[in-house]
């Protein structure tokens, strides 16, 4: 039998032909490859000189020239539901990307640069305004779709003096700054102190890139204290000011209710997948269900109407699957959560734990991010509800506030999704988790649950490969858990050289 892995190049690892997955899926798969192509070819046309100009200008855009391997390695092996829902949250983001692409090589005048971290509803009360993540389409996205990207940049900042055990993400968005390899644009820009030190730092690099008029966003990192709450809200006060002042604008508390309430659908969309998964039925698991959250969290939140129309479309997907008891695995083994920071460069091994393994990922860290349904009554309680949202963002929501956030909320979601197994990333360069990693053993222990530790360094595949990464599973699942693989095939493959 034809293995997934015997699909792959030797030495790279790339696809020899495309998969086939039965009459209606192979057609339903190569029409979604051809709609990615489309919205590519229209984010061209729309400014061909420029775009192309860009792709000589800017080294990680020709990053973006491997997004279909990207969607490929990330829907291999899926079929039905899963498949269908994969596609139409990879092609939203196409969409939105291309976009704000398009925005950064054309406009200026309307753009209000934020820090990635920082989700962009509060530009959603200046409606003739345009959100740009700084970092997102440089390194943070660009890094998924292609692994060969980071380590120029981490090299970079490394020559310039930087100590090696800093983060890889900071140091890859500093490297670029020094490379002067961000497009300059925008009316001023927002920063922040989320997550870690080292995003803080490397703010300082990139300001002398952009030289806008910046206002630094705090956050406060003991967030479940009381006074919080009313010290961000007034942060956002001084925020809305400073938007006003350098842009011109004022802000509309209408257009801003409309986005806070754009965003609780997508929560409220967001909240039914988990509690699908919960079932015997999951049906949004692996790399699809974190890698779409993660982009419209800290991408769009709200501001892009786009993404409640494919919300909508996959809601009525996995209704429909959970009903009719359709498996979104050829063979769901094991039930697992996912914990800690995933890596970039191998976004799709939550997919290859499916597939070799049969461990469905059901949630993970990055997904549970802040879940507040924001109260649109007031320009009181909608800044209230942003506020607690901010607090709890990607990559925040665990790492601050007291440790009882990283350990007590993953012991929950062990019972919540009834699984028999975490897979514990172990982020070598995140000092606030490798502080963990003993008492996370200790707590594993004590509750009789199986943990698998996975070796990564976030941006950088020449510390830990993928299939280094991949070694560590074949060797607990062979070892401890006496199991056979799904798919042999997948068991090694050399994909170092590939994108």
């Amino acid at each position: 039998m034809i293995g997934l892995g015997d699909l792959r190049q030797p030495g790279t690892g790339l696809f020899k032909h495309r998969e086939w997955r039965g009459i209606n899926d192979t057609l339903y798969d190569y029409w979604r490859w051809l709609i990615n192509w489309k919205d590519l070819n229209v984010f061209i046309a729309k400014a061909p000189v420029k775009t192309i100009k860009s792709i000589f200008r800017y080294r990680w855009m020709t990053s973006y020239l491997a997004t279909h391997a990207f969607i490929d390695r990330s829907t291999s092996g899926l079929r039905g539901t899963s498949l269908r829902v994969a596609h139409l949250h990879y092609n939203m983001i196409v969409k939105h990307l291309t976009y704000l692409l398009h925005v950064s090589f054309t406009e200026d005048s309307k753009v209000v640069l934020l820090d990635e971290l920082i989700p962009p509803q509060i530009i959603g009360g200046f409606p003739n305004l345009i959100p740009v993540p700084a970092q997102a389409a440089p390194i943070f996205v660009a890094s998924m779709v292609d692994q060969q990207l980071p380590p120029h940049y981490i090299d970079v900042i490394e020559y310039y003096g930087v100590p090696s055990d800093v983060c890889p993400l900071p140091a890859c968005e500093a490297g670029i700054a020094i490379e002067d390899d961000y497009p300059k644009i925008g009316k001023c820009m927002i920063t922040t102190n989320m997550p870690c030190d080292g995003s803080i730092m490397t703010s300082a690099y990139q300001d002398r890139r952009f030289q806008l008029p910046t206002f630094p966003l705090n956050i406060p990192l003991r967030y479940d204290e009381d006074w919080t709450e009313d010290f961000t809200i007034k942060e956002l006060e001084d925020c809305i000011a400073f938007i006003e002042e350098h842009t011109g604008e004022k802000f509309d508390l209408d257009a801003f209710k409309e986005t806070c309430e754009s965003y609780n659908q997508q929560t409220k969309y967001e909240l039914e997948k988990w509690e699908i998964n919960k079932t015997k039925y999951p049906q949004v698991t692996g790399a699809n269900i974190w890698l779409y959250r993660l982009y419209y969290f800290q991408g769009a939140a709200g501001t892009d109407k786009r993404f409640i129309e494919v919300d909508k479309k996959v809601s009525k997907l996995i209704a429909r699957a959970y009903q009719n008891k359709e498996k979104n695995t050829k063979d769901l083994r094991y039930r697992a959560v996912i914990w800690s920071c995933p890596a970039n460069y191998y976004t799709d091994f939550p997919l290859w734990l499916e597939n070799c393994w049969g461990i469905s990922g059901l949630i993970d860290m990055e997904t549970v991010s802040s879940t507040e349904i924001i109260d649109t009554s007031s320009k009181k309680s909608m800044l209230a509800g942003l506020a607690k949202t901010y607090q709890r963002a990607t990559m925040r929501k665990h790492t601050n506030g007291g440790y009882k956030h990283a350990l007590d909320e993953l012991w929950e979601k062990v019972e919540e999704f009834n699984v028999d197994l975490v897979v514990m990333y172990d982020q070598i360069s995140c000092k606030a988790m490798d502080g963990l990693h003993a008492i996370f053993e200790e707590q594993a222990k004590d509750r009789d649950i199986k943990m698998i530790w996975v070796e990564q360094d976030l941006m950088d595949y020449r510390t830990t490969s993928r299939q280094a990464m991949r070694d560590q599973v074949n060797k607990y699942m062979f070892t401890v858990m006496q199991a056979t693989p799904l798919d042999e095939s997948l068991l090694e493959f050399d994909d170092s050289n590939s994108w």
